[in-house]
């Protein structure tokens, strides 16, 4: 009888220090929603990598799921879902989530949600992105480099605050080695669309572009400029399978450590809601290989790439001056702050395209 009620006092105990909702026999059930599919090679294909490193990294006590190509509109209902699946901990993957992710959260406050690139948090919500706009500045530069017609074209998906910052800093780039470069945009509306996409570029390259990149999820835009014999950048992921003699490099997005620290939290219990911005220091933000161009370029693309590592260099130092003419106020000891490029929403000087409305 003692023995009994020994027993029932150390297991009352051992449950006591377990994250809330979990037992010792129980996997921590994790859910990861994505716009695309996980075989777009690009945005979703990256955060699926992650999602593997997650059951890698804590075998036999996380359970995964994924649900791909989910529109952003109408979300909740595949949030929910997740929920009452008995999922505690959910990554909802693209900017349009935002709102959706938060409308669940406050019906569930037991469980935990974090929501890429957004801005908005709760106490069971956390936001997290990475400085694409680092790498993109590198792309810019190569591509001032390497244009003969001195025009580049970009393919964007949504003219939101993440695809703006990083026109800016490709654009800046390109102008900080060519002063007579100018960039034209197609916004395809959409993340995720192979033939719009590649459509996109092919009316940049009619337009006069040589180089193309974009901030769209798939290769289409990559092969597009192949096929013509013309230059690009990988997105998301190293595209060079896609076009090995025509890429010039990829900006890869490694979301594996930052999915590996978040779920590690939950299991502890440490977990609280928080913003995460981090870029090429913190390896979030990858440049892929360096190919198809001269020496010099490649060396110039590395010290850049160094630079912004160090943080002796920031793509988005100041003054920045907008496209009226204006010196944006500068709040970041010298460059802008992360709040003001996670909050762009005007086109640097000397881009001659108008934001759409």
């Amino acid at each position: 009888m003692r023995r009994s009620v020994l027993f029932g006092m150390l297991a009352a105990t051992a449950l006591a220090i377990l994250p809330s909702g979990a037992t010792a026999q129980e996997k921590l059930k994790i859910g990861f929603i994505y716009v695309g599919p996980v075989g777009d090679f690009g945005w979703s294909y990256q955060h699926d990598v992650g999602r593997k490193a997650v059951e890698a990294a804590f075998p036999g006590r996380v359970e995964t799921t994924f649900i791909e190509t989910v529109p952003e509109a109408g979300s909740d209902r595949v949030i929910e879902q997740l929920v009452r699946s008995g999922h505690k901990l959910i990554f909802t993957t693209s900017f349009g989530y935002m709102e959706p992710t938060l409308r669940v959260a406050a019906r569930f406050p037991d469980v935990k949600f974090e929501h890429a690139t957004g801005f908005k948090r709760a106490l069971n919500v956390a936001t997290y992105s990475a400085k694409f706009h680092e790498g993109r500045y590198i792309a810019g530069q190569i591509a001032g480099k390497m244009t003969k017609t001195n025009t580049v074209g970009y393919v964007g998906a949504f003219p939101i605050p993440e695809v703006i910052a990083g026109i800016n800093a490709f654009y800046l780039g390109a102008k900080s080695v060519n002063p007579n470069i100018e960039i034209k945009t197609v916004w395809v509306n959409s993340w995720f669309d192979p033939p719009r996409e590649a459509d996109a570029a092919k009316v940049l390259l009619d337009q006069g572009a040589d180089v193309i990149t974009q901030h769209t999820d798939s290769p289409a835009p990559v092969q597009a400029a192949a096929q013509r014999g013309k230059f690009a950048f990988g997105q998301a992921s190293d595209m060079t399978q896609f076009a090995p003699n025509n890429i010039l490099t990829s900006i890869i997005d490694d979301w594996n450590p930052y999915y590996i620290e978040r779920v590690k939290a939950v299991l502890d219990g440490t977990w609280t809601s928080r913003d995460t911005f981090d870029g090429l220091a913190k390896g979030k933000v990858k440049m892929g290989p360096y190919v198809n161009m001269p020496a010099d370029v490649k060396a110039m693309a590395e010290a850049t790439e160094a630079s912004i590592r160090s943080g002796a260099f920031d793509p988005f130092k100041c003054p920045v001056i907008n496209a009226a003419g204006q010196t944006v106020e500068c709040k970041g000891n010298g460059r802008l702050s992360d709040e003001q490029v996670f909050g762009m929403n005007f086109y640097v000087q000397g881009i001659k395209d108008v934001l759409p409305k």
